[in-house]
């Protein structure tokens, strides 16, 4: 979910070429409605949406979701202490900071799916 266009349609290329199934949203929104009607095993939100932002995306996902998993990724320009805080409080898994380490995203998204395809 990022509201930019041309950054949301470059990391959707970057994501299918490694083979990931990607689902976009320009906005809060059709964030919440696509996470909750789809429930994907990641989410990649950027804090700064238009309408609701991604404190309140990942907020609204986490009570949608009633306790079932989903690994939320903030991807945003903020990059202070207090934002870190703020968005592990609202409900993000990790914090993840624009310009975007491709490198690092990949290598969070492989460490997911090695813990969601674990043997209970």
């Amino acid at each position: 979910m990022e509201d930019d266009g041309d950054a949301r349609a470059a990391l959707r290329m970057l994501l299918e070429l490694r083979g990931y199934t990607v689902a976009e949203a320009a906005d809060g929104d059709r964030a919440v409605a696509h996470a909750l009607a789809h429930r994907p095993d990641v989410a990649v939100i950027d804090i700064g949406l238009p309408g609701l932002d991604g404190y309140g995306v990942v907020r609204q996902i986490r009570e949608g979701l009633a306790g079932a998993p989903m690994f939320l990724i903030a991807l945003t320009g903020y990059h202070g202490i207090e934002e870190r805080d703020q968005s592990r409080l609202a409900g993000f898994d990790v914090h993840l900071v624009k310009p975007l380490k491709f490198e690092q995203l990949f290598e969070l998204l492989e460490r997911v799916a090695a813990e969601t395809t674990r043997p209970a």
